[in-house]
């Protein structure tokens, strides 16, 4: 791999461009995908005008009072919706000094009869401030074509992998797994830790975010290298989750990355969209064409935080341990379980090569 400086930027447009066109964005996207597992997405399709409304509005909610914010709270919700200070989630044990507001597909709650899995709690309605109606509508608007637009990536990853074009569609189903993070960095004093959010990787397929003009984002390109991912007007920041790294059995990289809380007398705000597989889904590992399964190691699980191969159970263990307040009110009686043992334990699936992980 070239060293890097900073991240690759692709050019969605290029999709409907000539058959050279199609095919040199097919390559650089598995290019960047494998090599750096970031990178800048531009002309996107997703109406301009529509993004910075919602940038707007989100500045609207983070201004609110406090009490408005706590009306809906993320511990009033067992499906982890809703609002939390900054310090209450938690990665790599340590608070991360945010605050946000996060939504996922508005459906109703599932019937749950006794002894049924734990992760059909997950979904559910969300939580709407009252005192901002405008944000639902906005939000909901923006979370659609998002959807669309990451939909139409996926299927080109798919393509890029030679592998047929519908191939992710049974696992996203009708029912992806989608979720909006909103989310504000305050700016920290001297005495404060400068951990905006932990080193980490995302659980789902592709994350997709919306940054303002503030810098932050950071993404270890090497073992403990870093680079900047400066806001680019116009470009989503796009980077692989570990559900496409465990798919490809390592072919596709899903990369570490953080953020740095910003200076004393500035704030940053940046708007995540994940999409990620429909709950009831279970990951198989696709066969790939010698010459890509070649270049494919294995996903590189962390033993404290392994994956599962049961989209609902690998959701709801990150969620858990992210929250341990809703944890502790919700999900009680699954917190003296054991949901994170070695994917062999919990997967349906298990014609599919399981991978070391």
């Amino acid at each position: 791999m070239e060293h890097v400086t900073s991240l690759p930027i692709l050019d969605l447009s290029h999709l409907d461009g000539t058959a050279e066109q199609q095919q040199a964005f097919l390559d650089r996207l598995s290019q960047s995908a494998r090599e750096v597992g970031f990178f800048y997405l531009i002309n996107h399709g997703v109406d301009p005008a529509l993004s910075a409304r919602v940038q707007q509005l989100s500045r609207r909610f983070f201004a609110l009072p406090d009490e408005e914010k706590e009306r809906v709270a993320m511990i009033h919700s067992p499906h982890f919706r809703g609002y939390n200070r900054a310090g209450s989630e938690i990665t790599r044990s340590q608070p991360d000094w945010r605050e946000q507001f996060d939504i996922g597909a508005e459906r109703e709650a599932l019937p749950l009869a006794p002894g049924e899995a734990g992760w059909k709690r997950l979904q559910g309605p969300n939580l709407w401030p009252a005192a901002l109606p405008e944000l639902q509508s906005e939000l909901q608007a923006w979370q659609q074509q998002m959807t669309r637009m990451s939909l139409r990536l996926l299927r080109a990853f798919a393509e890029a992998l030679s592998l047929p074009d519908d191939a992710f569609d049974g696992l996203y189903g009708e029912k992806p797994n989608e979720h909006v993070k909103l989310i504000r960095y305050p700016g920290r004093t001297g005495d404060e830790s400068g951990q905006g959010v932990g080193a980490h990787k995302d659980s789902g397929f592709l994350s997709f975010l919306l940054q303002d003009n503030q810098r932050g984002l950071q993404v270890e390109v090497e073992s403990d290298r870093w680079v900047d991912a400066l806001p680019l007007p116009g470009a989503f920041v796009v980077n692989i989750g570990e559900l496409l790294e465990l798919a490809t059995n390592g072919y596709l990289r899903a990369t570490v990355h953080r953020v740095i809380s910003p200076a004393t007398g500035s704030d940053r705000l940046s708007i995540a969209f994940f999409l990620g597989a429909q709950l009831d889904g279970a990951v198989p590992v696709y066969q790939l064409n010698e010459q890509l399964s070649q270049l494919a190691h294995g996903p590189a699980s962390d033993p404290l935080n392994p994956l599962l191969r049961e989209v609902g159970w690998n959701y709801l263990k990150g969620r858990l341990r992210s929250h341990p307040d809703v944890a502790a009110r919700w999900y009680g009686d699954l917190l003296t379980q054991k949901i994170d043992q070695p994917i062999e334990q919990h997967s349906s699936n298990r014609s599919h090569k399981e991978p070391s992980l």
